[in-house]
């Protein structure tokens, strides 16, 4: 009777559902946000100017309403002196959450000019994996500084998941799991987790390990619900999931979740054992910045971040800026070789700008194309000759359209033999692009360099450089300029 009780009761808790309290984090605050919810111009000037006054009782109660999200948001927008004088103003309200949700760049500032005992008191209050997102941006001797001020199981978790590499599961995974015998019942289960109050905060599977602690299988917390007190863990859980490595690089991590549809998966170290989770919270912020990332690299951008300081913004950018310079006196060389043959007939120098733009734009679509299929392991090595032969193809339905349009202009306005010249070099060069597009970022791939890195760069270089020589050359050939 008493089994049939606790049955209903676990069945029961849809029926009467509690009335949810409306803290003041939860409220959204019209007159601070505008229609997407970002913080008004105007609101942000009011707080900085109550900061200058010193009033800090007027800046507590102009924050207090806002979400941590927005708090962070307004952190940001604050210049670097006025942040800390923000978050002294606001004392309590600078909680772990607005921590978390902080830019690397301020946050890392926020924690350098903090006590190492009041960064170490904010590294408690957080998730794991997001105390090591906050203290792995400070210097060595900050980190030891912080670290020591932790008790030893914080530290110790703290320390293990600093000696993975960066960008690793081990690296960014949760270590508060909630994993339990196999033979257990579901009735066992579900007291365990009412009774325990140290379970992770948020969790969607219980991982079912043996005596060795891997794990043999998983159980969503649906499955729990529904099923009867007295059946076996280890007959209704999913004895097929999905292992993460300790070492895998946090784009594959990405890669694994979108594939098999993950909501949360056990990652394990090299004996197998069960040492932490992602889940898919952590995988849609490794999602964002693995795109933002790329995007940014391939125009050379570096971090791109408006937090970055200037030094290494300019660093990150100026080298790329040199390698450009490069490749355009590549393509300044081809055009003084035929310098004789441009001041015979100016039109050859009102037309190759076309042919070398169309190229480099044409080069574009196919490198994003392919850097995006590198990135979504749709491009390896096993089908490399086949999607070259399709780029290859849509290149040349390309160049003969844009050679159709472009040849028939030119005959219009200047020569008809001008205007096969220049769709001839069309073709040409948008063929080497589709070419380039590909075969650059595998190559980059194969030297296990990032292909979005400088895949740009090369792709211009070639198109350029061709279109230039396509187009001067075939006009030299055909007596244009003879």
């Amino acid at each position: 009777m008493a089994q049939d009780d606790h049955q209903d009761e676990d069945l029961m808790l849809a029926d009467n559902p509690a009335e949810e309290e409306v803290r003041p984090d939860d409220r959204i605050d019209d007159e601070r946000l505008d229609e997407e919810n970002t913080l008004k111009a105007d609101y942000v000037r009011s707080v900085r100017d109550a900061l200058e006054a010193g009033d800090k009782g007027a800046v507590y109660d102009l924050v207090e309403p806002l979400h941590p999200a927005d708090i962070a948001d307004l952190v940001e927008l604050c210049d670097a002196d006025e942040r800390v004088e923000l978050a002294a103003a606001i004392t309590d309200l600078m909680s772990s959450d607005v921590i978390a949700e902080l830019n690397d760049y301020v946050r890392e500032d926020m924690m350098e000019a903090l006590p190492a005992e009041a960064v170490a008191q904010i590294a408690e209050q957080l998730e794991t994996d997001d105390a090591v997102q906050m203290i792995e941006d400070l210097d060595v001797a900050d980190q030891q500084a912080v670290l020591a001020e932790l008790d030893d199981e914080d530290r110790a978790a703290i320390e293990s998941a600093l000696a993975y590499p960066e960008e690793t599961a081990g690296r960014l995974m949760s270590r508060e799991v909630v994993a339990v015998p196999e033979h257990m019942t579901v009735g066992s289960l579900i007291d365990f987790l009412r009774e325990n109050v140290d379970l992770a905060n948020d969790f969607y599977e219980i991982f079912a390990v043996d005596h060795l602690h891997h794990p043999v299988g998983t159980c969503q917390l649906s499955w729990i619900l529904r099923t009867p007190r007295n059946i076996a863990l280890s007959d209704v859980m999913k004895r097929d999931q999905t292992l993460i490595p300790v070492a895998l690089d946090q784009e594959e991590v990405a890669l694994m979740f979108q594939k098999y549809a993950l909501i949360s998966a056990a990652v394990v170290d090299e004996s197998g054992r069960l040492v932490g989770q992602m889940t898919v919270d952590d995988v849609v912020h490794i999602i964002s910045e693995e795109a933002s990332e790329d995007a940014l690299l391939m125009s050379g951008a570096g971090e791109g971040d408006i937090n970055e300081p200037i030094r290494d913004a300019y660093g990150s950018r100026v080298r790329w800026l040199i390698a450009n310079l490069g490749t355009a006196l590549l393509a300044s060389a081809i055009i003084w070789y035929f310098g004789a043959a441009i001041e015979k007939l100016v039109a050859l120098a009102v037309l190759m700008p076309i042919v070398a733009s169309i190229g480099g734009n044409a080069g574009t679509q196919t490198m994003a194309v392919s850097i995006r299929a590198i990135a979504m392991n749709q491009l390896t090595e096993a089908n490399t000759g086949r999607i070259l032969w399709r780029e290859m193809r849509v290149a040349l339905l390309n160049g003969v359209t844009i050679a159709v349009l472009i040849g028939i202009a030119t005959a219009l306005i200047f020569t008809p033999m001008l205007g096969a010249v220049i769709a001839l070099a069309m073709v040409i060069n948008i063929v080497v692009a589709g070419f380039a597009g590909v075969m650059v970022p595998v190559m980059f791939e194969r030297l296990d360099q990032d292909p979005a890195v400088a895949s740009s760069v090369f792709v211009t270089m070639i198109t350029d450089s061709m279109g230039f020589f396509a187009f001067l050359g075939l006009a030299v050939a055909a007596g244009l300029a003879g």
